[in-house]
């Protein structure tokens, strides 16, 4: 059991909080897709003998592409790997660009999963945040969607917006929930260096909102959520029974992936490696049959450290059997040592040989995280 991740940079307008690689989108995307499927080929190897149960097409914002185009990605991924009978397949995909037409493509296609940035339900959050489409054109775009019959739709959405009172985040939660949606994906905005929005707080243009409010905005999500009857399964995800992101999961359960595309990373359990951050070397290189990235080995400290940080943001949580049958004893004491006052501060809990955290204990996840990870360079 393995996933494919495939990136597409190419974006029509650039969001003020993104950080992720992106380039404008081209009229002609023949150049790149070539590169994408002969990538493909050359690194046809690199999951072994392992099959393909999920693929991910991510961005960037994939759905610049035509329906044709993405066909063309996803058949040649089953002509140089193993696929498994029901793959999860997944795209995300701007409002603006879904049309009958689009759908109508799509259908023909391995999609079988649809990611919907909608971010805010509210103009003004969509104008701060610089997105091309508006919230009508979302509630239309999901009216699509499911007329297409598309069941398994997950949205992405954003809390901690400047200017977002917590009133407004439950109308945007309440908004989402009745449309029917599966899955949700909820983040909190983060001001990132180099981008738009890092300027305009740079040159005190918008505030942050404060802590308190950043909390009962991630407090109304859980319960909104719950109420919903949706499992909070990450602390950012959040799915119907069956509807988790397989994909996803996989990543924090250490399961190998490939990842196709400029930046795209990928992870074998002892090492990892990302492709160069640059659509027109990562073209010129294939096209010479050469890979360019940066590969780093994992040593135990590491794969200890990310098991933790990966793992314990989740329902699943930290498996202690599987922490002493990898790390040893000595894992396994380090983590029931340190993992002790934290139950008793009502921040996590042990289910027989899981450590998970609490509602309370998801507030400062990155806290606790950080605290039960191992010392680097020691």
């Amino acid at each position: 059991m393995a996933g494919i991740y495939i990136h597409v940079p190419f974006c029509k307008k650039i969001c003020s909080y993104c950080d992720f690689y992106h380039v404008m989108a081209q009229s002609d995307n023949k150049q790149y897709i070539n590169a994408l499927n002969h990538e493909a080929r050359l690194r046809r190897n690199y999951l072994g003998a392992q099959s393909v149960s999920t693929i991910y097409i991510g961005g960037g914002t994939p759905s610049v592409l035509q329906a044709d185009e993405i066909k063309s990605i996803l058949d040649n991924i089953v002509e140089n790997f193993k696929i498994d009978k029901n793959p999860e397949v997944t795209i995300e995909v701007n409002p603006d660009d879904i049309s009958d037409e689009f759908l109508e493509g799509l259908k023909k296609t391995m999609v079988n999963r649809i990611s919907v940035g909608i971010q805010s339900w509210r103009d003004q959050d969509l104008s701060l945040m610089n997105r091309r489409h508006t919230a009508s054109a979302a509630a239309m775009a999901l009216e699509k969607i499911f007329n297409a019959a598309y069941e398994n739709v997950t949205i992405d959405l954003m809390y901690g917006i400047p200017g977002m009172k917590t009133a407004d985040w439950a109308s945007n939660l309440d908004i989402s929930f009745s449309y029917g949606i599966k899955h949700l994906s909820a983040y909190h905005l983060t001001i990132e260096e180099g981008t738009m929005l890092n300027r305009m707080k740079q040159k005190g243009m918008l505030t942050e909102i404060d802590e308190d409010e950043s909390t009962a905005q991630f407090q109304l999500l859980i319960e909104k959520a719950e109420a919903a009857g949706f499992i909070q399964y990450e602390i950012s995800n959040f799915s119907l029974p069956g509807f988790l992101s397989i994909h996803n999961s996989n990543y924090w359960k250490q399961v190998s992936y490939l990842g196709l595309g400029p930046s795209a990373h990928s992870f074998n359990g002892y090492s990892r490696q990302w492709n160069i951050r640059d659509v027109n070397k990562y073209i010129k290189a294939i096209e010479s049959d050469s890979l360019l990235f940066d590969k780093e080995e994992l040593d135990r400290k590491t794969r200890f450290n990310e098991y933790i940080m990966t793992s314990l943001r989740t329902m699943w949580g930290i498996n202690l059997d599987y922490v002493e049958d990898v790390f040893d004893k000595e894992g396994y004491d380090y983590i029931r040592n340190l993992s002790g006052k934290f139950i008793d501060y009502g921040l996590m809990r042990q289910e027989k040989q899981t450590l998970v955290l609490t509602n309370q204990g998801k507030m400062i996840s990155d806290n606790i995280i950080s605290e039960l990870m191992l010392p680097v360079g020691n």
